[in-house]
């Protein structure tokens, strides 16, 4: 079975990371692997969204998180039967695929119950008991297409499910009049050979259905009695008593599917169905989606193999950065442009860490190593997550190497990279209105320095008043969130675009403040000139500084 492979960036993900995901999947679907599909780990904050709407490009598919869930454990490949399908029918498809369970389902494929061994065992036995014989809810047709049994006379009724009393006409005249009477209330399927007399009675007794066995057929006589009195006729191409077992097996599979297995939902959680399948007889449960249509079955015994999904990081490596639960999931590739972080594998994978300025430049260059021609809007898109990355090739980060794929994007795109730059910047840079703790979190990493964690978040601005004026509510958010993640400091880097400068805002341990060497503009406001990368020249310095407190 092919797995899925996601292409993903880091929690709260800026352009770049979700423009190099989105590269990435368009390539290796250009080079024909069709299961790659493009990712994000949050929303799109402004400037992406912009991005994504001025080139009417489908945003990546959104995880809030990667907890083991049913839909990353189901097989893919699943069947169901119809509620009218015979049990026979049912029982030869699960025998010939292997299946141990068929999900039942009406016409518009919505879940009714679960076919499994078990529930038919106990069913078919309660109908087969001689001791407390039980009528049979079938249909004619269904007991002629059971029987592969040769129609000769048939009924508008015929389609009806109903409940049948099958009798075995093997009895003395008289005893099968009475017979015959003492289930006149009831529909009655009769089951004969060549006795005519017994033939004769049975069809002025108006049963249902008159099934002959041996291959006897009717004569003229008896023929124009049975189209009068309304009697269903088939032939049976087998004797009286395989016949009467088969007609138990024509019963549909609403009648034998099980009600009592409730479905789940592909977005369960393994631990929230785990007690459902535990108490399941057969150890699997239907699978179906919000209108209730059937999507799946998960069984126990797929929890034990791998998920059918597997991931490729993009514009990280750190597992504090990487969406929570990836841990879960088996990762092939990395592709990043940050400091080596605590990412591990117990297996080889693609490692491609290079120091530019943006990881889409390094996604564009790949396009160029497999000489593979880059879809316009995915050049745009790649084009607009080095812009943003570099604020328009300014940052330190910038290389040569930066500029040149910008370049070469360019030509593709017809875009100028000046005047883009300054729309996707202007398109990042617009917070009025908005909450300190969105801002906070639009673009924060979590950083590990040993024992030591703290979080520095990053917002492009036109201009640092509006953040200085609102300290309080910004500071207040910082200290929240540096206590939620029991981190040493909790920071964020305002960057004006216009001056190519930062102010840093941190609430942080008050051990730790004496080691802040920044210059102080006010109470935990600092003055950053000429710094705009957190990447290449914040974390260097504040990495200094949590060196110098550890001692």
């Amino acid at each position: 079975m092919e797995k899925t492979v996601y292409i993903i960036g880091h929690k709260n993900p800026d352009t770049d990371a979700v423009a190099s995901a989105c590269g990435y999947a368009a390539l290796k679907n250009l080079l024909g692997f069709s299961n790659y599909k493009a990712a994000r780990a949050g929303h799109l904050n402004p400037q992406t969204a912009y991005i994504f709407n001025k080139f009417n490009i489908n945003r990546p598919e959104y995880f809030q998180d990667l907890q083991p869930k049913v839909k990353y454990y189901m097989p893919k490949n699943f069947e169901t039967v119809d509620e009218n399908v015979s049990v026979w029918e049912a029982l030869g498809r699960m025998e010939s695929t292997g299946l141990r369970v068929l999900p039942v389902t009406d016409r518009n494929g919505k879940y009714q119950s679960l076919l499994h061994y078990s529930a038919f065992a106990q069913k078919i036995l309660t109908v087969l008991n001689p001791e407390k014989p039980r009528p049979i809810a079938t249909s004619i047709n269904l007991i002629q297409k059971t029987l592969n049994a040769q129609p000769v006379i048939s009924n508008e009724d015929d389609s009806k499910l109903l409940k049948y009393t099958v009798l075995v006409g093997s009895s003395s005249l008289d005893s099968w009049v009475q017979r015959l009477k003492s289930h006149e209330t009831e529909n009655v399927v009769v089951i004969a050979s060549n006795r005519e007399d017994l033939l004769k009675l049975t069809i002025e007794n108006n049963v249902k259905l008159l099934i002959l066995t041996s291959g006897f057929a009717l004569n003229r006589e008896l023929r124009e009695l049975a189209q009068k009195h309304g009697v269903s006729v088939i032939i049976s191409p087998y004797r009286t008593s395989p016949t009467s077992m088969l007609i138990a097996y024509s019963m549909p599979v609403s009648v034998i599917g099980d009600l009592e297995i409730a479905p789940v939902h592909p977005d369960d959680t393994i631990t929230k169905i785990q007690a459902a399948l535990k108490s399941s007889p057969c150890r699997y449960l239907p699978v179906v989606d919000e209108h209730n249509v059937v999507v799946g079955v998960i069984s126990e015994h797929d929890l034990v193999l791998e998920p059918n999904v597997e991931f490729i990081l993009v514009d990280h490596n750190e597992m504090s950065q990487a969406i929570d639960g990836i841990e879960h999931y088996k990762i092939l590739e990395v592709i990043d442009h940050h400091r080596l972080g605590t990412l591990s594998t117990s297996y080889p994978i693609t490692f491609i860490n290079k120091p530019v300025g943006s990881t889409s430049s390094l996604i564009t260059n790949l396009y160029k190593e497999y000489r593979v021609s880059i879809p316009k809007d995915i050049a745009s898109l790649l084009l607009c997550g080095i812009l943003s990355d570099t604020l328009g090739l300014q940052s330190a980060t910038t290389t040569d190497f930066d500029r040149d794929i910008a370049e070469y994007l360019s030509s593709i795109t017809n875009l100028d990279i000046k005047e883009l730059s300054s729309e996707i910047l202007l398109a990042g840079s617009q917070i009025t209105g908005r909450k300190p703790s969105e801002l906070i979190a639009q673009d924060m990493k979590i950083y590990n320095e040993g024992k030591i964690c703290y979080t520095i978040s990053q917002v492009e601005v036109g201009n640092t008043k509006e953040i200085l004026d609102h300290k309080a509510d910004f500071l207040s958010e910082l200290e929240i969130e540096r206590r939620s993640n029991k981190a040493l400091f909790s920071a964020i880097l305002v960057t004006d675009i216009t001056q190519l400068s930062s102010i840093l805002l941190m609430t942080a341990d008050e051990e730790f403040k004496p080691f802040i060497t920044f210059p102080r503009l006010e109470e935990n406001v600092y003055y950053l000139q000429g710094v705009v990368s957190r990447k290449k020249q914040l974390i260097p310095l504040i990495a200094e500084q949590v060196s110098s407190y550890k001692g």
